[in-house]
Parts: C-alpha cells; structure tokens; sequence
C-alpha cells in the first residue's frame, strides 16, 4: 500500500513525531524498518529500558571483525521510535534493507578503498553501514540527512575521500535553495521540525523529482531491489504493511518493478557469516562533523527539540545560562529573558514560524557571551552536540572480552563517558594500581581508552596521570580483541607475546618489556625476554643497543613500585651495556652533525638509565667508557662536550679541569663551528652551571666576543640552539650577571666601546619619534 511508506529523515525529530502519530493513528499488521535483517533478533531489546540511546547497531563479519559497520539511533531517531512504538503495540518489526552478510562475502572485499560497498548506502535519508578496513577506527554507516551520495568505506571517510564513481547529490541543499533558503538544516526545521505536521507526501514527491533527474548508484539500484523484494514477501502474508525507510528510497519503492528484475540484480549473491549487537553510542559521534554520513549537525538540539514539549527557546537557553555559570561566568535570569526575547524577534524578521538554532545561538552570543566566541563555543560542544552516551544491558549479547571489560569497569569503578576527564593514580593503593594496569592493558589491545599526559613535577614515580574518553569505535576494536583471548588481561597476554614474536628491531621488544611492567603482563615475560635475547644478539648498530637500556632500566628500578617480577631481566640489561661500552669508541669515529647528534642523545639515555639501575659495577664501567672516550683526539665537539658535562656531574672532573678542557676548544685557531658544537654538548644540560660558575661563565663569554666577525654568523645557529633550550630564569641569570660585568676576566665591570654604543641610536630614535644620545640609550 503506497501510501503506507513513510520517507523520514534519519535522526529527525519532526520526522519521529510524525511517524509515531501517523502509526497510532492507523497501525500496521507489519512495520518494515530500513536496516539490517540480521538484527532482528536484537529488537525485542528496545523494550529493555536499560538500553538507553544513544546506541547503534554493531555488525561485523566473523571470520573478521575488522569488518564491521555501525547503525546508529538516537531517542528522536524515526526508526528508533517507530520500533518502540511497534515493540509496546505488540506489532511485529522486521529490517528489510540489503543484508549485510552481502557486504562481508569474499566477493566485497575486491573494492579498492576509494570505491563504495557492494551495498552502498546514498546519504539522502537512507542508511546504511560503512566497513572499516583492519583495525581502522570505524565510522558509523547511515548516510546523511536528506542528502544523497553514496556511503563510502570507512578509510575513505576517514581520509575524506568522496566516492569517485557517483558525484554527491544533496537533496536538502536542492529543496532549500529552491525554496530561497541558503542553509538546508534551516529550511528543513522550518517545514518540518517547527510544523509539527506530516509531509511525507510532499517530500516524496520532491524526492521522486530530484530522482529523475540526477544518475542512478548502482549500490542503491541493488538494495532498494531487495527492499521490494521483501516487501511483496510481507504483502502477500498481511493487507496492512507500514514502511519506514529514508526519503530517498521512496520513489524506488512505489515504482513498478517487474520481479525478474529485481530477482536478476540479486540472483548470485555470496553471504558472509556476521553477528550484531547493541553498543553505546555518543552525540559526539553522532554529529556530522566526525565524518558520520547520516549526521546532523545539532544532535543535542534535536534532543531537545524532541524531549522538550513547550518553551523549547526558554528551557534551552536556561540549560545554556547552567553551562556558563558552571564555568564561572555570571549569567542571571535576566540574561535568559533578554535572551529569549531577542530569539524570537530574530524569527519574526527572518518570517520562521519559530526560532531555531540560529536564533537561539546569536541571541546567547550577544545577550549571555558578550560576543566572546569562546563562550559560544563552549554552548556549542555541551549542548548543540552533546556530551551523552547510551547504555546497553548487561544481559545484552557480546563477546566474552567485552563482558570481562564490563566487569573490570564495574569493579574498578571506571564508567566510560564520552567527554575526556582527566584521571590521578597513585600506584600505592590498590584500586588505582589495578585501574593503570587496566588501562594500559587496553591500549595493548588498540583501544586507548585512556592517554597518558605530562605528570607534574615532584609526584614521583608511583603517580601516573590520564585523560580518559571513551569513543563508540572502540567496540569494533575489543570484537577484533577476542580473537586473542576471552579476558583483557588473557587477550593482552596474548597480543604482546605475538607482537615480541615478529618484532623486527630490538627497540620494538624493549618497548614490550616496559609494556609488560606497566600492564603488569607476568606471563608474557618468557615470550618477549626470549625474543630480546635473540634481537640482542642479532643486532649489532650500537645506536639500537643504546635506546634499548632506558626502557630495560625504567622496568627495572620501578618493578618493585607497581609490585611486578622482572627476575631475569637484570642480566639481559648488564650484558647489553657491556656491549654498548665495547662498541662505543669505534662508532664514535668521523662523524657527521646529525650522527654526532645522535650519538650524543643516545649516550645521554644511557647515562641516565645507568643512574636508575643502582649497580656501582656497572656504573663504573659506564663512567671509565665516557672518560676515555671525552679525552680521545678528533672526537666530534658535540659528544666531546656533553662527555665533560656528564663526568663533571657524575663528579669525576673538579671544576678546574673542566675549565682547561674547555679552553682547548676555544683557543685561537680552533674553528669557531667546532668549538661551538663542545659548548653545546656541555651546555645541553641546562644553563644553571654558568649562574653558579663564574670562572666558566667568563671563559664561554670571553670566547664569544673574540669570534670573528666574518665566522661569527656560522656560529649564531648553534648558540641560539644551545641558549635557546635554557629555561627563562636561566638565560635571565645568566644575562644578569653577563651586565654586571661578572663574566669579565679579571671579575672587574664590562667596558661599554662608545663607537659600537652609538650604532644603534639612529635605529632607535626613528622607532621612537626623536633623537637619543648614548647616555639616554645607556638609562
């Protein structure tokens, strides 16, 4: 019955009111949803009312959860409401667009990831999913609004690439601009949002034209042949069917369609094995702007647009005044009022039967923001968008990891939510010890849940801090998890004892070591210490040797903190250091800038990790291999100096000696570049040792001013570099005492040269406005 089709557009409100109004007003025997057939077992849960939208859908292949697509609802989703409405009216639901099993078969895979799925999805009011490839983070898979282009796969999203076979089509953008509108969401609230009427005949009838005038998608062609084809199925077995599937799709359903063509398009094709689920969702994620093809671009907005009943500008501008005031700015009733009014008087200039957005929006800004766009923006990310995420039972079907990832959060009292907050462990208490494992166990298994941030100063090696936000993508990342185990702490395991297994380069099982500490992943030890065994002896680039120590001396010095064994792992990290002190002197020979570099970075982890192990035996032999090396003829100035600076630290060298090394390369005839390069290997320590160290001071500063003048601006780019990484109290200190003359030789005031004083003044007394002499210029 044609006229039993509803064409809505996906996450409308006004399209969800009217499809629950037009249902309770003739209900339906059948109600066919444009979606995935193989979810139809998972409808019944839409009575649950621990499923909370937002939520999607999540489909994935089997064999490979790589591929995998989402469904995405909201709580003004037509769909979502029209499959409340039949689950409370005892009213049977069934999905009836393309089979995803089609889009998972051997045959889909051929596409290259420019092209669209076998069954694409037009954004005009259709949806649809779009496949992730490998562990690609997945986009959700219904195409927009009103808009027709053809559903790409999710790494085309992701690199905003648009299909290349059928040019975009926005149906909205054609409707407004015929309409006078030069902003399709504005004209779409307008005849639909704020009419509270149904038009689903006449944006048929537009679609039915716009149709016949663009090109066919070969993908629509195929699953709007399926769609008919179930259709006539539920015909036959009942008189009064109710269809709810996108506008765009309309006019393909009320065509005549002879059965042997839609039989021919779909004759031949291979099924996948898939499964779904229900998975929480965000607004965030549910926006256009995140690459989601069937976004809007205002899910918060229409969240209360659809939840609200009246005073919809009122209430939303008091919910913005909270907004504000919990950020600190003064916001009275008197701002809303104001606010309110100049809403609607916006509408009533612009001729809109209500204020939308736009009003709403502008009339914050200048009434409740001052016109600080900061503040606007602020109303925009918690409200336009919103910070919400759904909720699925915890009866609802799921792989075994992400049950035990439900329980840990449970347990740990870690609720995923979707804006990022930030998270301080202490690692001396039990919770926040398990909560650090958890997390850094996840991101073993590609799902970052948490990133690690910067840790202030002075909390010590037992504080760990975070900044947690969970994203909706991460579902499809913990399916493909479970093929390594049913726990996060088994699947772990199991991931890094395959990832030590093919390493490549010894820094990548180094790495895997320090993942084991701070996952605290015990059973892994064997795998990934044999596999350091076996790169550590293959591997003879003493660079590589060089940054394996930290990570090894980081497990080590701070094993007994997170209270994890690392039995075994002393005698890997004596043997490596042992062959880096064999290898060092030969790979310090003739080296270029950027090798020298790189040397000197590599020594400086060393060192620094050598520090951390506590082993006097290995420390001295560390130190005797730096010694020798700081004395050797025509060794680089930049490793020649940092050498120095870590003997004058670790004490070994008394501040005169220092200072006669120092003279050597900053005595007459040594090239300025060369010696530059010892002051920055010295200095790349920090500045505090010229504010401490007069004599040192005045030796660095005498040489500075004999450079001459011609090598001097070779020189400039190294010093800049050097003093340039000093913190800015350092480079004032040093400043300081360089104007009060305590850098001369003999201690005595700096002489001012009159001739090179009065150079600038002309410069000056222009910037200025009038003249200078030396002596104002000197004040």
């Amino acid at each position: 019955m044609p006229e039993r089709i509803y064409g809505i557009r996906h996450h409308g409100p006004g399209s969800a009111r009217a499809v629950v109004r037009e249902l309770s007003a003739n209900p339906p025997e059948v109600l066919l949803i444009e979606g995935p057939p193989e979810a139809d077992d998972l409808v019944r849960w839409v009575a649950d009312d621990d499923l909370e939208p937002p939520v999607a859908l999540l489909g994935y292949a089997v064999d490979d959860p790589g591929k995998a697509a989402f469904w995405p609802f909201a709580v003004f989703s037509p769909e979502w409401q029209a499959i409340r409405w039949a689950v409370g009216h005892g009213v049977r639901v069934r999905f009836f667009d393309l089979p995803y099993a089609f889009r998972v078969a051997p045959e889909a895979d051929t596409p290259s990831p420019r092209s669209t799925p076998a069954s694409g999805q037009p954004s005009g009011l259709s949806q649809g999913p779009r496949n992730s490839a490998g562990s690609q983070p997945v986009s959700p898979g219904w195409s927009s609004g009103l808009s027709h282009s053809p559903r790409n796969s999710a790494r085309s999203q992701l690199e905003g690439v648009e299909d290349e076979r059928v040019r975009p089509v926005d149906p909205i953008g054609e409707l407004a601009a015929a309409a006078g509108y030069d902003d399709p969401e504005r004209w779409w609230e307008d005849v639909v949002e704020h009419r509270g009427v149904p038009v689903f005949e006449a944006i048929a009838e537009a679609m039915t034209a716009i149709r016949e005038t663009v090109p066919e998608n070969p993908d629509d062609l195929l699953r709007e042949a399926y769609m008919r084809s179930v259709l006539r199925e539920e015909r036959r077995g009942h008189e009064d069917v109710a269809v709810v599937c996108g506008a765009w799709h309309v006019p393909a359903l009320l065509r005549k369609v002879p059965v042997k063509e839609d039989t021919a398009l779909l004759k031949g094709r291979r099924r996948g094995k898939v499964a779904f689920t229900w998975v929480p969702w965000t607004y965030g994620r549910l926006a256009s702007w995140s690459g989601y093809g069937a976004g809007v671009r205002s899910p918060g907005w229409y969240h209360h647009l659809f939840t609200t009943g009246d005073d919809v500008v009122p209430r939303w501008l008091v919910d913005a005044a909270g907004v504000l005031r919990a950020e600190g700015v003064p916001t009275s009733s008197a701002h809303v009022i104001e606010a309110a009014r100049l809403a609607e008087a916006l509408a009533a200039l612009r001729g809109r039967p209500l204020a939308g957005l736009a009003e709403v929006t502008e009339a914050a800004e200048a009434v409740m923001c001052d016109g600080e766009p900061l503040r606007t923006e602020l109303i925009s990310r918690r409200l336009v968008v919103g910070e919400r995420l759904g909720a699925v039972p915890d009866a609802m079907p799921a792989v075994p990891l992400v049950r035990d990832l439900t329980a840990r959060q449970r347990s740990l009292r870690l609720k995923p939510e979707p804006g990022e907050r930030a998270l301080d462990l202490d690692l001396r208490q039990d919770n926040d010890l398990r909560r650090s494992r958890l997390l850094h166990r996840l991101r073993v298994l590609d799902v970052p849940w948490g990133e690690r941030t910067a840790a202030r100063r002075g909390t010590g090696t037992f504080r760990e801090e975070w900044r947690l936000s969970w994203q909706p993508e991460f579902a499809v990342r913990l399916v493909e998890g479970g093929m390594w185990g049913t726990t996060v702490a088994a699947a772990a395991t199991a991931r890094v004892a395959a990832r030590a297994g093919a390493a490549g380069t010894l820094a990548e099982v180094t790495e895997l070591v320090e993942t084991c500490l701070v996952a605290d992943l015990a059973e892994a030890y064997p795998a990934v210490l044999a596999a350091l065994d076996r790169r550590a002896a293959l591997d003879a680039d003493v660079h590589h040797l060089m940054a394996a120590i930290p990570a090894l001396a980081r497990t080590l010095r701070y094993g007994d903190v997170r209270r994890t064994d690392v039995s075994g792992l002393a005698t890997v990290t004596a043997g490596l250091l042992a062959r880096v002190c064999a290898a060092l002197p030969s790979a310090a020979g003739s080296l270029s800038d950027e090798a020298a570099r790189r040397l000197r970075d590599g020594m400086d982890g060393v060192h620094q990790a050598v520090g951390l192990l506590a082993d006097e035996s290995q420390r001295e032999r560390w130190l005797a291999t730096v010694g020798a090396l700081a004395v050797r003829p025509g060794l680089h100035g930049l490793p020649a100096g940092r050498l120095t600076r870590l003997l004058l630290d670790a004490g070994r060298l008394d501040g005169a000696e220092v200072r006669r090394r120092l003279r050597l390369p900053l005595t007459v005839g040594t090239p300025p570049a060369h010696a530059a390069a010892w002051v920055e290997g010295f200095l790349s320590g920090g500045g505090l040792l010229l504010v401490h160290d007069e004599a040192l001071l005045a030796l660095v500063d005498d040489w500075l001013a004999d450079i001459p003048a011609d090598a001097f601006e070779a020189v400039l780019p190294l010093l800049r570099r050097t003093f340039g990484a000093f913190e800015a109290g350092e480079r004032r200190a040093i400043g300081e005492r360089v104007a009060g003359g305590r850098s001369g030789s003999a201690g005595t005031a700096a002489e001012i040269d009159p001739a090179r004083a009065a150079e600038p003044l002309p410069v000056l007394s222009a910037l200025l406005g009038r003249p200078l002499t030396t002596v104002q210029a000197e004040a």
